[in-house]
C-alpha cells in the first residue's frame, strides 16, 4: 500500500483510513505514476444520480494501469465532497459548480478557505426546473409573490439556486406567504393535497418526480428568462441559459418550451494529483462516453466534446494535456439534456 500511496497525491492528509490514496512525492507527475493509485470516489446519496455515475465509473477507470483499485462512497454530495477531498478522505468526487466556485474563491461554505481542487471534466448540467400547479396563477418567477413556496432543504444546491433566482427577480423569502424546506418528494406530495403553490427542482432533465405530479395534477412551468435570467449569468458565472424542448416525450412532452438556467456537474480531483493519473482519468471518461456502454441516463444526454469547455474550476495539468493533444472537441452528440433524474438532491 505504501507505495501506492506514494504516487497521487502531495500534502493531502491522512483522513481515510488503509483504504485511502495518501500523499507522497508526486509533486508534478513529470516522471508518471511508477505504481497504480488507489481512489476513493466521493458521490452524492445512494437514490440520486452521483451514486450510480460513480458505480459506472469505478470499472472505467480500474482498466487504467494507472488505477489499481476504485472504492465508491456515499456521501452528502458537493459541499461534503470538496471537503473531503480537501482532507484526503477522497481522492475524486462529483460536485455542481456553483459549489466548487465557492470552494475555490473562498466564499459561502467555504468563507476564508480557498480549495485546492481542479476539475477532470464538465458533465452534465443540473436544470432549475421551476413548478406551479395551474390553480395557483404563477406564470412568472414575479408571481411567487405572497404563494407557497419549496425550496428544497435547508443548505441543499436547490436552496441555493431557489434564492438566487428570487435575488435576481427582486424578491427575498420574505416575499413569499410562505417558505416550505421541502425535498423534492415531499414538494410533490404537498403540491399534490395543494399544500404548496409551487416548488423548485434542480436536477437533471427529466426529473421522475416532476413526471409523477404531472400524472396527477396540472401544472405549468414557470420561466427562469428574460432580465432574471441575465442577471444570474451576469453575476454567478456557473449558470448557462438552458432550454427543455417542446414535443419531447422523454422530457416531459411539453406543448411550449420553457427558457431556464443551469448549473453543470463536474468530475474533480485534488490540484497535487499526478498528471499522469489526471491524463489517464480524462482519456478513460472520454473514451468511455464516445460507446455504447454508458449505462447511467445523465451521462448519455450531453456532448462529450464540451468535457473542457466553460468550466469555473480549473483543469488538472494531466486533464489539460488529454484535451490540448486530443483537441478535446471531437466527439459528437447533443448536450442540451441529462435524461436521469436527480431525485437524491445530490445538488447540495
Amino acid at each position: 500500500m505504501t507505495a501506492i500511496a506514494a504516487v497521487l497525491l502531495v500534502g493531502c492528509g491522512s483522513g481515510g483510513g488503509d483504504d485511502e490514496t495518501a500523499s507522497a512525492d508526486a509533486s508534478n507527475g513529470s516522471d508518471g505514476a511508477s505504481e497504480p493509485v488507489n481512489l476513493i470516489f466521493g458521490t452524492g446519496g445512494t437514490s440520486g444520480s452521483y451514486y450510480p455515475i460513480g458505480g459506472a465509473l469505478k470499472g472505467v477507470f480500474e482498466a487504467s494501469d494507472a488505477v489499481d483499485n476504485v472504492q465508491v462512497v456515499s456521501t452528502g454530495a458537493s459541499v461534503q465532497n470538496i471537503n473531503n477531498i480537501e482532507d484526503g478522505t477522497n481522492q475524486i468526487a462529483l460536485v455542481m459548480s456553483d459549489v466548487a466556485y465557492d470552494a475555490i474563491n473562498g466564499q459561502n461554505q467555504f468563507e476564508d478557505r480557498e480549495a485546492d481542487i481542479k476539475t477532470i471534466a464538465g458533465l452534465y448540467p443540473n436544470v432549475v426546473q421551476i413548478v406551479a400547479t395551474a390553480e395557483s396563477g404563477i406564470e412568472s418567477v414575479a408571481d411567487m409573490e405572497g404563494k407557497r413556496i419549496g425550496v428544497g432543504k435547508v443548505g441543499s444546491g436547490v436552496e441555493a439556486s431557489a434564492k438566487k433566482v428570487l435575488e435576481a427577480a427582486g424578491m427575498t423569502y420574505d416575499d413569499l406567504g410562505q417558505v416550505s424546506h421541502t425535498g423534492y418528494a415531499d414538494s410533490v406530495t404537498q403540491m399534490g393535497n395543494g399544500n404548496l403553490d409551487a416548488a423548485f427542482f434542480t436536477s437533471g432533465v427529466p426529473n421522475s418526480s416532476i413526471t409523477g405530479l404531472m400524472q396527477n395534477t396540472d401544472v405549468n412551468f414557470v420561466e427562469v428568462d428574460g432580465e432574471t435570467a441575465s442577471s444570474l449569468l451576469e453575476k454567478y458565472p456557473y449558470y448557462e441559459k438552458y432550454e427543455i424542448p417542446a414535443n419531447a416525450p422523454e422530457r416531459y412532452d411539453l406543448a411550449n418550451a420553457v427558457n431556464t438556467v443551469a448549473i453543470r456537474n463536474i468530475l474533480i480531483v485534488p490540484g497535487s494529483m499526478d498528471a499522469a493519473v489526471s491524463e489517464e482519468l480524462a482519456s478513460r471518461l472520454y473514451d468511455y462516453l464516445g460507446t455504447d456502454k454508458v449505462s447511467v441516463g445523465a451521462l448519455k444526454g450531453f456532448d462529450r466534446s464540451t468535457m473542457d469547455q466553460d468550466l469555473v474550476v480549473p483543469l488538472a495539468d494531466g486533464a489539460k494535456t488529454f484535451y490540448e493533444s486530443n483537441g478535446g472537441s471531437e466527439g459528437a452528440g447533443d448536450q442540451s439534456d441529462a435524461s436521469a433524474s436527480d431525485d437524491g438532491d445530490d445538488s447540495a
